[in-house]
């Protein structure tokens, strides 16, 4: 019994280690969440168990969750560099798929065609507003930002205010309001599912999204010239990595110490 016992210790050990590994891996990772590791214990008794002689057989996993504390916020220069100071994801959709994902990572750039995308190309969804910058509708759609005004005058500059709202300027001066980024938030953000590239999408666990305007309600007003760095706190991450390692090592020598009474047992039955 206490092979196994000792095994399931290690194996969780190594479970802890891989979580612990991902974190300081992504350390620099924009918009990335850390991951925590939780073990629950495993005991087998019978309705006719005395209780006060359950040694128990071991450990499992019993969840392993992100935890979405902002990061820090860094000032990078780049108008297109978006944080968000508070709660809210970005969404964005696939352009072939049409998979809706999101993310709190805002590096976006403007296509070709004027489509406003996040780092994977996948198309950032927005309000449609009035002349005055004003939501027009309360269901998302993707934002496209005209190239060419009624005049004729090229696109020259995109801003971006606190509020979302999406600025076009164009080459002879003039200047018009195109979206309102919309923000996303759910009933559980702990039941997304990460999907990489700094991205999660909806599950039954999560609830469906719910949109919203920036700085409105509980949703974080928009950073321009800004990103939102890893929440992956390093010297956490070493003493936790340390940490990790000792139950690897207590684990091993317990399974080694099993062998050695085996052995020694086998030995008297010869």
């Amino acid at each position: 019994m206490s092979f196994f016992t000792s095994l399931s210790g290690m194996k969780n050990a190594q479970t802890d280690l891989a979580v612990i590994s991902n974190n300081i891996a992504n350390a620099e990772t924009t918009g990335f969440k850390k991951s925590n590791a939780a073990f629950a214990d495993i005991v087998a008794t019978g309705g006719s168990t005395d209780p006060r002689q359950t040694p128990g057989i071991g450990a499992s996993v019993q969840s392993i969750t992100q935890d979405f504390a902002l990061g820090a916020l860094t000032q990078t220069g780049r108008g297109l560099d978006l944080a968000i100071s508070g709660d809210g994801f970005f969404s964005a959709v696939h352009p072939v798929t049409g998979a809706l994902t999101f993310s709190r990572n805002g590096a976006l750039e403007v296509a070709g065609n004027g489509d406003l995308l996040d780092s994977s190309g996948d198309r950032l969804q927005g309000f449609p507003v009035d002349a005055t910058g004003s939501p027009t509708s309360a269901v998302p759609a993707s934002i496209n930002i005209p190239i060419i005004n009624a005049a004729g005058s090229g696109l020259s500059n995109v801003v971006i205010n606190p509020q979302g709202v999406v600025g076009a300027t164009y080459a002879d001066g003039t200047s018009e309001p195109v979206a309102q980024i919309s923000l996303a938030s759910f009933p559980a953000t702990g039941g997304l599912r990460a999907i990489g590239q700094t991205k999660w999408e909806a599950t039954s666990n999560s609830g469906a999204p719910q949109y919203g305007n920036p700085g409105e309600g509980n949703f974080g007003q928009i950073r321009n010239g800004t990103l939102e760095r890893s929440n992956v706190d390093l010297a956490e991450e070493m003493v936790s990595l340390l940490t990790a390692q000792r139950n690897f090592q207590a684990n091993a020598r317990a399974l080694d110490t099993a062998t050695a009474i085996s052995q020694i047992v086998l030995n008297l039955q010869t």
